[in-house]
C-alpha cells in the first residue's frame, strides 16, 4: 500500500498578484474601492494593496477575513451564521487571541483539493466582498 501523497505546489508570489490583480478588476469595475490579502497556507502575508480610495478598516478587515478562510477552510460568507447566538462557532471569535472575522469577503484557495492560502476582500458590502474574493479565485484557477 503506497501511503504516500503527491506534493502540491504552493501559493506562490505570482499567484498572489494574480490574485490581488484580478479582485482589483471586478472590483474596479463595480465601482468599488477595495483591500486586498493574500495569506499563504501558513498564514503568512503574500501580498496587500489597498487602493487608495478605500476606507481605511477595509486593509484590517481583508487580513482578518482571509485569516479565517484560511483558519476554517471555508469562505466566510458561509460562516456568519455559526457566531450567532446558538450557532456552531457562536463563542469562537471571543474565545481565540487571534484575528478572526465572520463577515463574507475571505474565501481560501485550493490547488488539487489541497488548502495553499486564502484571499480577503475588504472595502465593499460584505456580499461585494465576497463576488470579488470569489472571482479572484476562480481566475487563478
Amino acid at each position: 500500500m503506497n501511503t504516500t501523497t503527491a506534493a502540491v505546489a504552493p501559493l506562490t508570489i505570482q499567484d498572489a498578484e494574480a490574485l490581488v490583480d484580478a479582485a482589483r478588476t471586478v472590483a474596479e469595475a463595480a465601482g468599488v474601492a477595495v483591500a486586498v490579502t493574500v495569506l499563504d497556507a501558513g498564514g503568512h502575508l503574500l501580498a496587500f494593496r489597498r487602493d487608495d480610495r478605500a476606507v481605511l478598516i477595509a486593509g484590517e478587515t481583508s487580513t482578518r477575513k482571509a485569516y479565517t478562510a484560511l483558519q476554517l477552510d471555508a469562505p466566510t460568507a458561509d460562516l456568519v451564521g455559526a457566531v450567532q447566538p446558538g450557532g456552531l462557532f457562536h463563542t469562537l471569535p471571543t474565545a481565540l487571541d487571534r484575528p478572526l472575522l465572520f463577515i463574507a469577503g475571505g474565501v481560501p484557495v485550493h490547488r488539487d483539493g489541497r488548502l495553499i492560502g486564502a484571499v480577503g476582500i475588504g472595502g465593499g458590502a460584505p456580499d461585494q466582498d465576497h463576488g470579488f474574493a470569489s472571482a479572484a479565485v476562480k481566475a487563478l484557477a
